[in-house]
């Protein structure tokens, strides 16, 4: 007599790749990229983008496909990234410490209630950012502190910079224990005693919202807390810097568009120019041809990074033996990067009024938001600070950075 057995086998989950990723996600960029010269004039705060953003899937991107998410490769979010930062540069600056909050938990098994905030993620829940001051704090230290209150313990501190909080229903802020120790605390943006100002006024990333939240007595339970840095290193700051890169990415492809779209639609054009229109004038053609090209290297730079932040990332998933060096890998391989993406980024937004007269800078185009965005974008970890610690490691064998800090010396 023959038996038959039968055996179930559990469907292996396939990523998304790029392609359908940015198919998928479409719709709602060019949603995005169509409000964003009105935004810009007026001042609007994207409050909507960011809900479209999470109400498709988009923050949830990268968390597994059985917590909800897609399960998208850190690369590729980073390619998804240029693409939002080309609709609207002010976008991913201001979900930098969402997507930062969740490559954290994706990394770290042993945080506490880790499935309650993929949960709240998957959801469509949004994670903002407190961490730096300006206080009268010493380099490394925080005036943000905790109290102890009965089980628990109450925020008190004020931060500046607090980039996408004002847009979030969370805010990670970081924050100083009695004992000294900085840890993060993930409060609820509308839990009593939080305070949420937009008062940033830089000239450019105008709409990301990073001015001051305040925290007064603010209930805090121990869940909430996480400890803010341990011996192990991931490649979460290679994973920060990298969204600003995206994002200077991103205003590259844009500057690339607007220049391609202002020299089309040109009928005027200068009696000593090499042609008898802009769009057929050789000397226009050339200098629309070098944005292009600067923007399309800047993103390929980026790209580069991010796959190998990727590999970091994938080998502390999986706990190989050559985590660490992948992890250094990727910090040197982004701070390399850094220099040569501001570069270009910065000279494509400056040729930009090179393809026109006057009227390129009229305000209701809006074309000088590239510059200033790309400016202000730029000025995140200096590059001059970053040159000689490039330089330092590879002569005398130096530490990298990794992590920053600021305050009074």
């Amino acid at each position: 007599m023959t038996t038959t057995t039968t055996t179930t086998t559990t469907p292996v989950r396939v990523r998304p790749t790029l392609s359908e990723l940015l198919e998928r996600f479409a719709p709602v960029l060019d949603r995005i990229a169509a409000g964003a010269v009105e935004r810009e004039r007026t001042r609007t705060l994207p409050h909507e983008p960011v809900r479209w953003l999470a109400d498709s899937g988009f923050t949830a991107v990268t968390l597994p496909v059985e917590a909800g998410g897609s399960g998208a490769a850190p690369s590729d979010l980073f390619a998804l990234l240029v693409r939002l930062g080309e609709a609207d540069s002010n976008l991913p600056q201001l979900l930098r410490a969402h997507f930062s909050f969740v490559e954290e938990l994706l990394l770290d098994p042993s945080v506490v209630r880790r499935a309650h905030w993929f949960d709240r993620i998957a959801a469509g829940d949004v994670f903002g950012n407190a961490s730096h001051e300006r206080s009268s704090a010493a380099v490394g230290r925080l005036s943000t502190h905790l109290v102890p209150n009965g089980d628990g313990w109450r925020l008190h501190g004020e931060k500046h910079y607090s980039t996408g909080t004002l847009f979030a229903d969370w805010t990670t802020v970081t924050a100083e224990t009695p004992d000294g120790h900085v840890v993060g605390v993930t409060v609820p943006v509308d839990a009593s005693g939080v305070h949420v100002r937009d008062d940033w006024n830089g000239f450019g990333q105008r709409l990301t919202g990073s001015g001051t939240t305040r925290f007064d007595g603010v209930p805090v339970e121990l869940w909430q807390l996480r400890a803010e840095r341990d011996d192990r290193r991931t490649p979460l700051p290679a994973f920060l810097q990298t969204v600003l890169l995206a994002s200077l990415a991103g205003v590259g492809r844009a500057t690339a568009r607007d220049a391609v779209a202002f020299v089309r639609g040109r009928t005027r054009h200068y009696q000593h120019g090499a042609g008898p229109t802009a769009a057929t004038d050789p000397l226009v053609q050339g200098v629309v041809g070098r944005i292009a090209s600067d923007a399309v290297a800047a993103e390929a730079l980026v790209l580069h990074a991010a796959r190998a932040i990727g590999e970091a990332h994938e080998a502390l998933a999986d706990g190989t033996a050559d985590a660490a060096e992948l992890v250094a890998a990727a910090e040197l391989r982004t701070i390399q990067v850094q220099q040569n993406v501001v570069e270009l980024v910065l000279r494509a937004t400056t040729a930009l009024f090179e393809v026109g007269g006057a009227s390129a800078t009229d305000r209701d185009r809006a074309l000088d938001r590239h510059w200033r965005n790309a400016r202000t974008l730029s000025s995140h970890n200096p590059l001059v600070f970053q040159q000689r610690i490039i330089g330092d490691h590879l002569v005398n064998g130096a530490e990298l950075q990794y992590f920053w800090a600021t305050g009074e010396a």
